[in-house]
């Protein structure tokens, strides 16, 4: 009776993560998006700000991308933020409107928004869309975004993807997959439910009214999906936009381990404390789709969540041999299965670019190379943002 007690309670949380998992899989690979006129109709005037820490590297080519897509009624804002290179005098030369910011006490992303945000107030946008410094988006995909956030007076997420590159390592190939598992499947199977999207700090817009006020001078690691979760909370949920696309180049493998860690400790500590909460309040006020976020946000990154479970498989399975029952261990290596079999459907629908099919048997592998992540959970948590560097620069200091 202990033993079987003991598999339930290891099982239970588990399953149903996993459950959640499995219902975002399926719905991601099995229903089409919505259909979304393309821009067209009444201009709004827009403010593009592009927070930028340290991109001497690769801004001038980025800014050259989105020249096509700045006219009259869409204009570009650089924020360099305690820069210690020529991001501000590359930007300025390149023909960006550039502000520059220098505080080594409040540090973050978020300052930095909230820095370029504050100098609009005088002559405030429509618009606000933020693009990181080494991120892409072209015309037509902005002017829809921005005419969908005005539209639908909400926060709008466009899908955010790492471009394909065949020549990467394996664990970043593998790394790249799980992000678009993240914010392209699962985010397209919260669509179609009805649940808020979660931000995901570039290729996102705000109408001014909304972003106004909104409480983006802040330091935490993710800033971005608080941000989200302060919206849904306030009954202006932020909505996903598959049809337009911003892109990023993914880092090398051991600068993808790094932003993966930053990323993945603050969403962790995000959904411990946001979650439950979040689940409880959807509960409570009778509105599933935030019931549902929350249960959506306490999945933890696909790494995490699969080897978690495959320890309670093993935990479940020694307790079965000991005497106890063998329903908890068979339900979940059932619910792994039927997981990685939709995770199989998912690569095959979205992800046959962005990882090559001999490259998944090495997923295992992928999993031991996060472990030491994990393990500074319990320890040394990431508690502060470091930029993340791209194929071919060289090293630049993080804040």
């Amino acid at each position: 009776m202990i033993l079987d007690l003991l598999a339930w309670g290891l099982v239970a949380l588990p399953l149903l993560l996993l459950a959640v998992l499995a219902i975002e899989l399926a719905l991601g690979v099995l229903v089409r998006p919505a259909r979304t006129t393309r821009a067209g109709g009444e201009r709004r005037r827009t403010v593009i700000l592009m927070p930028a820490h340290n991109e001497a590297g690769g801004i001038a080519a980025t800014l050259a991308r989105l020249a096509p897509a700045l006219d009259d009624w869409t204009r570009l804002i650089v924020v360099a933020d305690n820069c210690a290179d020529e991001t501000a005098a590359i930007a300025r030369n390149a023909g960006a409107a550039v502000l520059e910011r220098h505080d080594s006490t409040r540090r973050g992303k978020g300052h930095a928004l909230a820095f370029g945000r504050d100098t609009l107030r005088g002559e405030p946008p429509d618009c606000l869309v933020v693009l990181d410094a080494d991120c892409e988006m072209d015309r037509d995909d902005l002017r829809l975004l921005i005419d969908t956030a005005c539209a639908r007076g909400r926060p709008v997420q466009s899908r955010y993807l790492m471009r394909p590159r065949p020549g990467a390592s394996a664990m970043t190939q593998i790394s790249n997959f799980a992000f678009l598992i993240k914010n392209l499947v699962r985010a397209r199977a919260n669509a179609w439910l009805g649940t808020p999207a979660m931000l995901g700090g570039t290729g996102m817009a705000f109408p001014w009214a909304l972003v106004a006020n909104a409480p983006l001078a802040t330091s935490h690691l993710v800033e971005d999906l608080v941000l989200g979760i302060g919206f849904a909370k306030t009954g202006h949920a932020p909505v996903f936009l598959e049809q337009a696309t911003v892109w990023s180049d993914p880092a090398g493998q051991q600068d993808t381990l790094t932003q993966r860690t930053r990323w993945e400790h603050g969403y962790i500590a995000t959904a411990l404390q946001q979650g439950l909460p979040l689940v409880l309040r959807g509960l409570g006020t009778v509105r599933p789709a935030l019931c549902w976020h929350g249960l959506s946000l306490l999945v933890p990154p696909l790494a995490l969540m699969m080897s978690v479970s495959l320890l309670v498989l093993a935990l479940t399975a020694v307790l079965a041999l000991l005497g106890a029952s063998s329903m908890p261990a068979a339900l979940m290596a059932g619910a792994l299965a039927l997981c990685a079999l939709l995770l199989a459907l998912a690569w095959y629908r979205d992800g046959r670019e962005t990882v090559r099919a001999a490259t998944l048997a090495r997923i295992p592998l992928y999993l031991l190379w996060k472990i030491p992540v994990y393990l500074r959970l319990a320890g040394k948590r990431e508690r502060n943002w470091v930029r993340t560097r791209r194929d071919g620069e060289g090293y630049r200091k993080g804040r």
